[in-house]
């Protein structure tokens, strides 16, 4: 059990490292995109849509379904490596944990909305913000799309980094395959529509509890950084604080209103879905205007707490070692 968890933990330092230098490369295919296709499967064999009370219950057996079958074969694959070698244990543990961070995925969609921005191409910048948010984005104007852009990486600072990292921390890939097939299924299911609004609510409420705690800790970190990233750390407490409850998930906001607090921006507002006016409330306060820049200090932001997310596992897997055995 202690060399498992000694190779658990040096796969995850390895996948982080990967992907930080690596990223997604396009080439390649993605087990996310496997799980997306299950998930697409089950929803074609089991809604029924027009808002049927009926699929509570199907949408309950599809998280199951999808949960079981994401973790059973990772933990099958890991087990049949390790009864190989440990060597091939530690390769495919590593390229696990790579794959489900997605960082420089991040940071590198976000950069192109603002290379497109400071270039002046404000339709390049549509559409590379389109292919990170849900929002329509036709009708945005450039600070529009700057703050759609900080928005998303703020977002998904928990989301695609630091939640996995606390599920790998706990239960290694395995774990980061139950959290990655959740979180997919909410962005697949998890929409308020005639379709999915009962059919999709066990996918939204699961992806609820699974983030919370790590929601919570991924604003922390950040308030944390803010010194090394020459933010404000003042601000962002105050305003994680104010308005960590402003989004209709309890956890989406957390991570939000730290990061306009660090940067001292209002995002959030009203947005446009699919042709429908939603109306949202405003976080942050309007210190200064937004600009391309700061789609960069999110992304920095984020980096630098996901390595104290990284370096936070490491330390409690040395004691859990140490104390333990």
């Amino acid at each position: 059990m202690k060399e498992r968890i000694l190779l658990q933990t040096a796969a995850l330092c390895l996948g982080f490292l990967i992907d930080f230098f690596v990223g997604d490369p396009y080439s390649i295919p993605h087990p996310v995109v496997a799980i997306g296709k299950l998930i697409s499967f089950l929803d074609r064999k089991l809604c029924r849509g027009n808002s049927n009370p009926k699929d509570i219950g199907r949408g309950i057996c599809t998280v199951i379904l999808v949960t079981v079958i994401s973790t059973g074969i990772p933990v099958l694959l890991l087990e049949g490596a390790w009864r190989l070698h440990p060597i091939v244990y530690l390769i495919l543990n590593s390229i696990m944990c790579w794959q489900i961070l997605a960082a420089r995925q991040l940071y590198r969609e976000g950069k192109k909305v603002q290379k497109a921005l400071e270039k002046g191409d404000t339709e390049g910048a549509r559409y590379a913000v389109s292919m990170i948010v849900g929002r329509d984005t036709n009708v945005l104007d450039e600070n529009g799309i700057c703050r759609a852009a900080v928005e998303t990486v703020a977002e998904n600072t928990s989301d695609g980094v630091i939640a996995p990292l606390f599920w790998l921390i706990l239960f290694g890939a395995a774990g980061g395959f139950f959290y990655k097939s959740v979180n997919t299924m909410d962005s697949m299911l998890g929409y308020k529509n005639e379709k999915y609004l009962y059919f999709g609510r066990a996918a939204a409420r699961t992806d609820d509890v699974v983030n919370y705690i790590p929601a919570r800790i991924s604003a922390l970190l950040m308030i944390l950084v803010c010194p090394l990233c020459r933010l404000d750390a003042k601000n962002a407490w105050r305003i994680f604080r104010r308005d960590r409850y402003k989004h209709a998930s309890p956890n989406s906001a957390q991570t939000e209103s730290t990061c306009a607090g660090a940067l001292g921006l209002r995002l959030a507002g009203d947005a446009i879905y699919g042709g429908v006016l939603h109306k949202k409330e405003f976080i942050g306060d309007p210190i200064r205007e937004i600009e391309p820049a700061d789609i960069t200090r999110a992304g920095i932001l984020m980096y630098a707490a996901s390595l104290a997310m990284l370096l936070l596992g490491v330390l409690i897997r040395g004691l859990v070692v140490l104390l333990c055995f």
